[in-house]
C-alpha cells in the first residue's frame, strides 16, 4: 500500500465545519456515535457498544458498520472542500471481513484522491474486544462536492 497523501484544506476553519456537519446529523447523536479526529483529508469516528446496534448474532450490525465507514470517508472528504460546499457520497462498496464483535467500533477514513466535483476516499473500520483490535471492515467510496450547498 502507497504512504498516505498530506492534504492542504482550502478552508482554514475545516475542523469546525466539519464537527458543525457532524453534529447537525441526527442519526450519529441517535446511534452514539462521536467524531474523535479530524484533520485534513482525514477523520476518525467512534462508537461504543450497545445492545440496540447488533444484528442476531450479537455482532455490530453491517449496516452500523456501513453507516459509520460512509461517513468516515465522508467526512474526510468534507476537510478539503470548499467553506460553502455540502458533501454528498454517491457510491461506496464495503467488504464486511470480519464480525464485528466487540466493545467499540471506529471507523478510519482518509481522502485517496480530491477533485474538484469528485472525492475518492476509503475507510477502514476495526472493533476492539476481547481478541484486541479487528479489521472488520474496509470501504471506498465516491463522493459530489456540492457547491453552494453547505449546512445551513
Amino acid at each position: 500500500m502507497t504512504e498516505p497523501t498530506t492534504w492542504q484544506a482550502c478552508d482554514p476553519d475545516f475542523e469546525s465545519r466539519v464537527r458543525a456537519a457532524f453534529a447537525a446529523q441526527p442519526l450519529m447523536e441517535f446511534i452514539g456515535a462521536a467524531l474523535t479526529g479530524v484533520a485534513p483529508g482525514v477523520c476518525t469516528i467512534a462508537l461504543p457498544f450497545r445492545p440496540e446496534l447488533v444484528q442476531q448474532n450479537g455482532f455490530f450490525h453491517g449496516g452500523i458498520v456501513g453507516t459509520l465507514a460512509d461517513n468516515a470517508g465522508g467526512f474526510a472528504s468534507y476537510t478539503l472542500m470548499p467553506a460553502d460546499a455540502g458533501v454528498l457520497t454517491v457510491e461506496y462498496k464495503l467488504n464486511l471481513m470480519a464480525p464485528a464483535q466487540g466493545d467499540m467500533l471506529v471507523a478510519e477514513g482518509q481522502v485517496v484522491r480530491a477533485g474538484r466535483n469528485l472525492v475518492v476516499s476509503r475507510a477502514d473500520v476495526f472493533v476492539r474486544g476481547e481478541k484486541g483490535r479487528i479489521h472488520c471492515a474496509t470501504m471506498q467510496q465516491t463522493l459530489m462536492t456540492m457547491h453552494g450547498k453547505g449546512v445551513a
